[in-house]
C-alpha cells in the first residue's frame, strides 16, 4: 500500500529554544567579532551592485582597512569625478551596508 504524507502543523512549528539560521550566524559573528570583517567583504564582492556596473567595470582593486575604503580605478576621468563624489561614496556605503563601516575613501 502507498503511504501518503500528512502535514502536521503541531510538528511544522518551531519549538520553543531552537534559533533560526540568520539570527544564530549573527550571534556567532557578533561572538567572535567578526561582523565588521564580514560588512568589509561583504562590501567588496558586492561593489557592483553597491556602485552600479559601469563604475565597477572600471574599478580593478576594492579592498578596506581600518574603515578607509580603497579604490584602484582604471579611468583617469572617473576617478576625478569619483574624487570630487567621495563624500556622496561614503554615504552611498553607509547606508546600504552599516552605518560607520566606511570613513574616508582613498584612490590609489
Amino acid at each position: 500500500m502507498a503511504q501518503y504524507y500528512r502535514f502536521d502543523k503541531e510538528k511544522s512549528s518551531r519549538k520553543p529554544g531552537i534559533t533560526p539560521l540568520k539570527e544564530a550566524i549573527s550571534q556567532m559573528l557578533d561572538a567572535y567579532h567578526l561582523k565588521n570583517s564580514f560588512d568589509e567583504t561583504y562590501l567588496t564582492a558586492h561593489w557592483s551592485t553597491i556602485m552600479g556596473q559601469p563604475i565597477a567595470s572600471r574599478t580593478t582593486k576594492v579592498y578596506v582597512k581600518d574603515q578607509i575604503l580603497f579604490l584602484q580605478i582604471e579611468s583617469a576621468p572617473l576617478r576625478d569625478e569619483l574624487v570630487r563624489a567621495k563624500h556622496k561614496i561614503i554615504e552611498l556605503i553607509n547606508r546600504e551596508v552599516k552605518p560607520g563601516l566606511i570613513r574616508d575613501v582613498v584612490f590609489i
